[in-house]
């Protein structure tokens, strides 16, 4: 199963350079072995609205309601892991949730930021799993 970083959402939304890549990802994947964090979903959001692309975050919305992509998210306990992720692995906020999100439920971490490189689980991309 595979957690979805938000850089993979915002390529394929804002038909960048890897879009392709990216749309062939989830042509090809399962949507019941894909998760997206409520971080990534409320970021995905402040990013489109600021770009003026309400519509783009209206259609993610809408493929994530006819999907069975799910929602994972993290208690206020699970929030504590976050500072010693950070300091394990001197991850940014964002990653450090989608790490925590991660290892709680034992995903996959899809994303194209190399800072996942550097911890213990690691990344893979769009391509890797096509």
């Amino acid at each position: 199963m595979y957690l979805i970083d938000t850089n993979i959402w915002l390529e394929l939304l804002l038909e960048k350079e890897r879009s392709r890549e990216c749309r062939i990802f989830f042509e090809k994947i399962d949507s019941k072995l894909l998760f997206i964090s409520e971080f990534s979903l409320y970021s995905i959001g402040v990013i489109l609205f600021k770009l003026k692309k309400e519509s783009v975050f209206d259609d993610l919305l809408e493929y994530l309601f006819k999907s069975e992509i799910s929602i994972a998210s993290l208690s206020l306990k699970d929030m504590k892991q976050l500072v010693l992720i950070k300091q394990k692995f001197n991850l940014d906020f964002d990653d450090a949730y989608l790490y925590v999100v991660a290892e709680k439920f034992g995903l996959t971490i899809v994303s194209f930021d190399s800072d996942f490189d550097k911890t213990y689980l690691g990344r893979k991309t769009p391509n890797d799993l096509i």
